[in-house]
């Protein structure tokens, strides 16, 4: 690469298998031609142009920002939107939100290389339908009304997109805190808040095994 070059990267938390390929299918099934080449996953940074030398001090920024981190709950359960602000609809992180915030504003941290603004205020969630006919969303909408799915974030992974609009993924980043048979029950979180008294999480279910209690909320930003 020339002395100009550049890369767009983005930052997040992937969704575990089975889970990620069920819903990137999903999302394909519903006519988002982009689903085959973005991993279904919690965003932390959104692409992201950056200079192409800049890529060791983002990587040694990033192993900090895990280093730093420990690992926390997560858990998805039934579909929201951001419409009609945004042509989106997405599978809602209805545990591990707030963590996922602290995450990313250590990942944008105003004195590291990925220091930028967002067009929108950050809300943790999985994209499951992006910028197609409106019929297609209420379908991804009323279709994952009751998935639900529960694991353990035990850190995140930095992507880049090739000319092909593909996402790849470039390196991951454990915490350095990863759970213990204590966890949840003593020690600091994120930023060092008290732990969540959670239990372990429950295997993932997928739309239709289960009937979810939660009802679809209204559009959302």
């Amino acid at each position: 690469m020339g002395a100009g070059a550049t890369v767009t990267l983005g930052v997040s938390l992937a969704v575990p298998e089975p889970y990620g390929t069920l819903l990137q299918a999903r999302r394909a099934s519903f006519g988002d031609a982009a689903a085959h080449g973005i991993p279904t996953h919690i965003t932390l940074l959104p692409p992201t142009e950056v200079a192409a030398s800049a890529r060791p001090a983002i990587e040694a920024h990033l192993a900090g920002v895990a280093l730093a981190g420990r690992s926390f709950p997560v858990r998805l359960s039934g579909t929201g939107t951001f419409r009609p602000l945004s042509p989106v609809v997405f599978v809602q992180v209805v545990e591990g939100a707030t963590a996922c915030s602290r995450l990313q504003e250590r990942v944008r941290d105003p004195e590291g290389p990925l220091d930028r603004e967002l067009h929108f205020p950050y809300h943790p969630h999985v994209t499951v339908a992006h910028g197609i006919p409106e019929p297609a969303m209420d379908r991804a909408y009323e279709e994952l009304s009751d998935f639900e799915c529960a694991w353990t974030a035990t850190g995140f992974a930095l992507y880049e997109q090739g000319e092909d609009q593909v996402w790849r993924l470039k390196r991951e980043f454990p915490f350095a805190q990863q759970p213990s048979p204590g966890y949840g029950k003593g020690g600091p979180g994120l930023d060092g808040a008290p732990p969540l008294e959670v239990p372990v999480p429950a295997p993932c279910r997928p739309p239709h095994q289960r009937r979810s209690s939660l009802r679809p909320p209204a559009a959302t930003l």
